[in-house]
């Protein structure tokens, strides 16, 4: 027999297991020495009381044992002689489509322009080092896509439960610790990440598939409507019937390439602004209404959102006990984003502070066509990048003195290894966008007491929220609307926004996949 209760329980109680046992066999009202198993199913913190406390749902077994889970592989086979399907792209969309390939029969070739997450780090060294751009192999692009290493956060607004407990239980086998299937807000943490992108592409592997590094498409083969074949590297022409499109959302190029072969997309709105910096220090007083963050608590997190002109303005990406990193995918431009190590132990928290930018309010502004958002995201970036000194050193402001809109005589410690110089980051951004951040940061201070200060800073610009372009497809195929054979996939697409929603994409593109292929 199970049952299930709730408890509440205070920092300096959570560990202590005896105590999470006796409380929870008293509300299940059973004998403790009848409980078999105590297991918590579900945490989160509550922070909204004068002291936080962790909320746990409890499964309380009594006289019995759950059963065992059977691990996900268990269900593959080899799939080397098996029909092909070729995904572009080895980010979180690429390999959780090549996965559910496998399970459902299918050999996936798997092709990514970059390189693999190992060797991808040299690259990752050089940006941050000496302002070295690889437009191949960099924080967005390489194995294991931007997730990789831009923190691992595992959330979604997905009501899905059951598909997001099978990836979150895929990436437990995988390596991940198995707390991810307990937390309301779960999180891996981007030294821990590689190893598990590894494992993943282990597996494919072992079971028939293939993963190609190196392998920039160049080129696809589009006949009546029809997919016919791809090329790589500009020479290497493969034929093949269908391609899951799974290239994340900074592929431009793409974009590009697509247009150029008639393939229907429209411009999408997207949202563009900055990186907030505070000591974590001062996030946890706001959060926690404490002086010292007390043992147990995790560094806090905040998510934060106000109207202002009836247009959005929202945190976006936040970051406790993180670090904002260099995410420019080519020479010439200035991208910043953000990750945490699994302790979250950084000094600093960051988040994205951004406002929505819409294809109508573009073309107030002139910008306007397929390529309006993503020509309007260049332009900021290069703007910016044209404003320093040729290197990856970032333009940044005291937050306080951004909103009084004066230049900030000197900047606080940051962790963006390149650097930050002062700059009028009001003269920088488009006007219409530093009015609503100004506006923004106003607004949110009068939830947050404290967070419109100058013991932060603003760092620009952080322009990769989501893709500027959708590649539309039919809702129960999955298929490209007019191009037979294309599937558009993951965040790329403009169909999920993070890890987890990218990988449930994956999984169902690679099910349509397989019901076109079965003519159902």
């Amino acid at each position: 027999m199970k049952k299930t209760v709730e408890l509440k329980l205070f920092p300096d109680q959570i560990d202590d297991h005896s105590y999470i046992r006796k409380q929870a066999a008293s509300l299940a009202k059973v004998r403790l020495d009848d409980v078999t198993l105590v297991e918590v199913s579900r945490r989160s913190i509550d922070a909204r009381g004068s002291r936080p406390v962790f909320r746990l749902r409890v499964d309380v077994w009594v006289d019995e044992m759950p059963q065992k889970q059977p691990s996900q592989l268990e269900s593959f086979s080899d799939v080397s002689h098996a029909r092909e399907v070729y995904i572009i792209g080895a980010g979180p969309a690429g390999y959780f489509a090549a996965l559910r390939c496998i399970k459902e029969g299918m050999k996936p070739i798997v092709l990514d322009r970059g390189k693999d997450v190992r060797a991808r780090r040299r690259d990752l060294k050089a940006i941050q080092q000496d302002g070295i751009v690889n437009p191949h192999s960099n924080y967005c692009f390489g194995e294991g896509g931007a997730g990789t290493y831009s923190d691992g956060k595992l959330y979604t607004r997905s009501k899905k439960r059951g598909k997001i407990i099978g990836v979150l239980q895929m990436l437990v086998e995988h390596g991940a610790q198995e707390d991810i299937l307990l937390d309301a807000h779960p999180h891996i943490g981007s030294n821990k990440l590689p190893k598990i992108v590894s494992e993943l592409r282990e597996t494919i592997e072992r079971y028939g598939g293939i993963v190609r590094f190196d392998s920039f498409v160049t080129d696809i083969d589009i006949q009546n409507n029809t997919v016919r074949g791809l090329t790589i590297n500009e020479t290497e022409k493969i034929a093949t019937d269908n391609i899951i499109l799974a290239t994340g959302h900074s592929a431009r190029d793409i974009y590009e390439l697509l247009a150029e072969k008639s393939v229907y997309m429209e411009a999408k709105p997207f949202a563009l602004g900055v990186r907030v910096e505070h000591p974590q220090s001062m996030i946890d007083r706001m959060q926690y209404n404490q002086e010292v963050r007390e043992e147990n608590l995790p560094a806090s997190s905040y998510g934060v959102v106000a109207q202002i002109d009836a247009v959005g303005v929202f945190s976006f990406c936040m970051c406790p006990g993180g670090l904002i990193v260099p995410a420019a995918t080519a020479p010439g431009e200035i991208v910043v984003n953000g990750m945490s190590l699994s302790r979250r132990d950084s000094p600093f928290a960051n988040s994205g502070f951004v406002t929505a930018v819409s294809v109508e309010e573009l073309a107030k502004h002139g910008y306007e066509g397929l390529f309006a958002t993503m020509d309007f995201q260049k332009e900021v970036e290069r703007k910016l990048f044209e404003a320093g000194d040729g290197s990856q050193k970032a333009p940044g402001q005291r937050v306080k003195d951004f909103v009084d809109q004066k230049i900030s005589t000197e900047l606080n410690p940051t962790s963006y290894i390149p650097g930050i110089y002062s700059a009028d980051m009001n003269a920088l951004l488009p006007d219409f966008i530093a009015k609503r951040l100004r506006k923004g940061i106003i607004e949110i201070d009068k939830k947050m007491k404290g967070y419109n200060t100058n013991e932060a800073n603003i760092i620009g610009v952080e322009s990769r929220t989501s893709s500027p372009i959708k590649i539309p497809r039919d809702r129960e195929t999955y298929m490209h609307t007019n191009v037979e054979g294309l599937f558009p996939c993951g965040e790329g697409a403009g169909y999920a926004g993070g890890i987890l929603s990218a990988c449930m994409d994956g999984e169902n593109v690679a099910s349509a996949v397989k019901r076109w292929m079965d003519g159902i």
